[in-house]
């Protein structure tokens, strides 16, 4: 039987992991500048995202930030990424969607069946699995761009960037959203259908008001014998 308890844990899990993966998508922290070699101190300090860059001056202790002028103009890859988080932000809706349509504890429906209930429930944690599986990907990307980068010896140390604070908030929402989808599934299991009857009943009239079979005749005769 679904429960509950289970199903609400799940949801509250996944949408704190949704909004919080909003937050990350939006954040210009996914890259900052690395300070190596003779670049130990340097005036500007530079954060990258997936929608804006920002330029940071701590001796002034102000920070300048600016959309990208052209997403066509940006590389393949950040453009996927882009697509990826969008992707997982809107499997996150329709998985908040399906999931309240289908907990035990809201009559949105009226009075629909347990077993469609615990389906659209379901649904919903498989939505939200999904987001966290789409989120994952441009947050492990990056972090791998991030690393080959700052090893590799052909790249000129200002170029060079490190894991930004974003990055890791996007590991900790993914996990939120993944782990929030299997508590929905776990407490989603349809109900057992109630439509099979008993033979017993059926064949030898346990019900009120059935008459009791008769009998044979040789069986009948056997015993006056």
């Amino acid at each position: 039987m679904a429960t509950t308890g289970l199903q609400v844990l799940g949801l509250l899990l996944a949408v704190a992991g949704w909004v919080g993966g909003a937050l990350v998508a939006a954040a210009p922290f996914w890259r900052v500048s690395a300070f190596v070699g003779g670049e130990l101190v340097v005036a500007e300090a530079q954060w990258e995202g997936l929608w804006m860059s920002c330029l940071a001056r701590p001796g002034a202790g102000h920070t300048q930030c600016k959309t990208y002028d052209s997403g066509l103009a940006l590389t393949p890859g950040t453009q996927l990424r882009r697509g990826l988080a969008i992707l997982a932000l809107l499997l996150g809706v329709l998985g908040i969607g399906l999931t309240v349509l289908g907990l035990k504890c809201t009559r949105c429906l009226g009075d629909a069946p347990p077993s469609h209930k615990a389906r659209l429930a379901r649904a919903g944690g498989l939505a939200f699995v999904a987001a966290a599986l789409a989120f994952l990907v441009p947050v492990c990307w990056t972090a791998y761009v991030v690393v080959r980068d700052f090893y590799d010896p052909a790249v000129a140390p200002p170029l060079k960037r490190e894991l930004g604070p974003a990055l890791y908030l996007g590991w900790g929402v993914a996990l939120l959203m993944l782990v929030g989808g299997a508590l929905i599934n776990a407490g989603s299991v349809a109900p057992p259908s109630l439509s099979a009857v008993p033979v017993t009943s059926a064949v030898y009239g346990g019900g009120k008001g059935n008459p009791q079979p008769t009998p044979p005749e040789g069986k009948k005769d056997k015993a006056y014998v």
